[in-house]
């Protein structure tokens, strides 16, 4: 039977395609924390009380790769290169969405127009991590690899997204309000294309590595085509909604430290 749990359980328990999976989250994580860690070094004067934040953003993100790295260890595995198709951080900022690898390498401030965007792209790409993180969390919870790490990982995301609500509000009381939903609306478009590319780039080198059939193969294509076509049409509203979170100032702390999963 084609379901999600069967999916994810065939990747997972094949050495190769676990190996490509866990490669590609790695990989986007410690991008993550990359990127938050230069924009908290550049905040503007006018946003420096943010910038530790921003800093515990990167933080964790850079934590997650480390986790996703030792799942890969613990089974006596190596990260593989990621495929340019499947790099969804690197394709995001190729569509302009986020703020550039170039601008970040620089030692100039970044403008408070530049934290919005930030705030922005992040607001849009961390809805997509909570549910991803959310639907692992539902599968595996109590796997024995992979449970304390999905869990972990899952409670950052739902963190990092409430952190980007609270703050575009800010934003927003301030008067920026137009633009904040013009950016948003801008990301979430780029966003959910993007994220249909990178899922069929994906699924086509999990295919190949686990010998799919063709017909396996179409199916699963349309089904990614198909929550593409619903996510144009009205699922993107759900990534710029703005609404005051249950948790709040959930990044005002130090990031958690993670014992060596390996």
């Amino acid at each position: 039977m084609l379901s999600a749990r069967n999916l994810f359980l065939e990747i997972l328990d094949e050495d190769e395609s676990f190996r490509l999976f866990c490669s590609i989250a790695a990989s986007g994580e410690s991008q993550g924390g990359w990127e938050n860690g230069r924009i908290a070094a550049l905040a503007p004067e006018s946003q420096r009380a943010l910038a530790p934040k921003i800093a515990r953003h990167g933080a964790d993100e850079d934590k997650h790769g480390r986790i996703f790295n030792a799942l890969l260890k613990k089974r006596g595995l190596q990260p593989v290169e990621v495929p340019r198709e499947a790099d969804y951080t690197m394709l995001l900022e190729k569509h302009g969405i986020g703020l550039a690898h170039e601008q970040l390498g620089r030692q100039e401030p970044l403008s408070e127009r530049d934290i919005i965007t930030y705030l922005a792209h992040s607001r849009v790409t961390e809805q997509r991590a909570s549910e991803q993180m959310t639907l692992l969390c539902k599968y595996f919870a109590d796997h024995p690899d992979l449970g304390r790490a999905v869990k972990m990982i899952s409670d950052d995301e739902d963190n990092h997204l409430a952190y980007c609500h609270e703050e575009l509000l800010r934003f927003a009381r301030f008067g920026h309000g137009r633009t904040i939903q013009r950016i948003l609306r801008e990301c979430a478009l780029t966003e959910i294309r993007v994220y249909r590319d990178v899922s069929l780039a994906v699924m086509d080198h999990m295919g190949r590595i686990l010998g799919w059939p063709r017909a396996r193969a179409a199916v699963l294509a349309a089904g990614i085509h198909g929550v593409y076509a619903y996510e144009r049409l009205v699922g993107w509203r759900r990534m710029v909604s703005l609404a005051p979170p249950e948790r709040r100032d959930a990044l005002g702390g130090p990031a958690t430290q993670v014992p060596e999963f390996a």
